[in-house]
């Protein structure tokens, strides 16, 4: 075979490597949120998954009275069940445990969180500042973002955000980021903007499947997959479910886990993720369980 040919079989076999990836055993879970006293240790974990926590919420608000910082952060996660030694303690027995923060969330102090920059330079500077030093402090591995409500237009949402992932990634302050969009046109024009420009940074999109209407059926949720897939294309969409008992979306009970082996015999489950930890807990965490389970079989 010459040179040529064989060049050609490498470049096809590369291509198809990039649009064939193989799922993943990836399970993350939001947590801390509604400071119900929910520990790592009450979550299981099955030690052949890859797990994420992910704290909820850092938010660039300040902390009484809240109101916009410009990109100062401040936790607001339920951080005395939640803290660094227990952190520490959760990564020192579980070597597949990672740990992540979540930026913004839907309200702060009962009212919407806005993403509200002043100016692009300065929210980037304040953001990387703030965010270094909480992460470092919690030994975090990475970020999430999940903004929902907006006060600026796509393309700077778009480059505050896209820099921040850059700059903490180069500086090795993380080694992950995600992003947590819904289907929502003002979301989705913010979110979008920001994937076209730095998609090459971002490693998952934790879409909010649970924010389609209530009764979704396994194949309106194939169907809402496989649109999703277009708009962050190449990305690693995860499937999700909302363990709160007004959860919207595919429900674990109603098909969600039949939608998540259509999409593995596909080779695009790259993981689940729940909202959260929090409502999981009076249920024993039987989805968690249900989730890790499928992950870790491997075909």
């Amino acid at each position: 075979m010459d040179r040529s040919k064989r060049l050609a079989i490498v470049l096809i076999l590369q291509v198809f490597s990039v649009c064939a990836a193989p799922n993943s055993n990836l399970f993350r879970e939001y947590i801390g949120a509604e400071f119900n006293g929910v520990k790592f240790s009450d979550v299981p974990i099955n030690p052949d998954v890859d797990f994420h926590f992910i704290l909820a919420f850092a938010i660039d608000y300040t902390s009484s009275s809240p109101s916009p910082t410009n990109g100062q952060f401040n936790i607001f996660w339920d951080s005395d069940n939640l803290s660094p030694s227990q952190i520490s303690d959760i990564k020192s027995a579980h070597s597949n445990v990672k740990v992540a923060l979540s930026l913004g969330g839907d309200t702060v102090g009962g009212s919407s969180a806005y993403f509200n920059p002043t100016s692009i330079d300065s929210w980037v500077s304040n953001a990387v500042s703030s965010l270094t030093r909480i992460i470092t402090e919690y030994n975090l591995d990475g970020i999430d973002i999940d903004y929902e409500h907006f006060s600026s237009d796509p393309n700077t949402f778009a480059e505050c955000i896209g820099r921040l992932i850059t700059t903490l990634k180069n500086n090795g302050v993380i080694s992950f980021a995600s992003i947590a969009p819904y289907d929502d046109d003002q979301v989705q024009s913010h979110y979008m903007a920001l994937w076209k420009s730095y998609g090459q940074v971002i490693d998952y999109v934790n879409f909010q499947f649970y924010a389609y209407d209530q009764g979704t059926t396994v194949d309106q949720f194939m169907e809402y997959f496989n649109t999703q897939s277009s708009n962050y294309n190449g990305g690693k969409l995860l499937p999700s479910f909302s363990s709160e008992g007004s959860g919207g979306g595919l429900s674990p009970d109603n098909g969600f886990f039949t939608a998540c082996s259509r999409l593995k015999s596909q080779q695009q489950l790259y993981g689940i993720f729940v909202w959260s930890a929090d409502d999981s807990k009076s249920g024993g965490f039987k989805y968690e369980k249900q989730s890790q389970s499928l992950l870790s079989i491997k075909h």
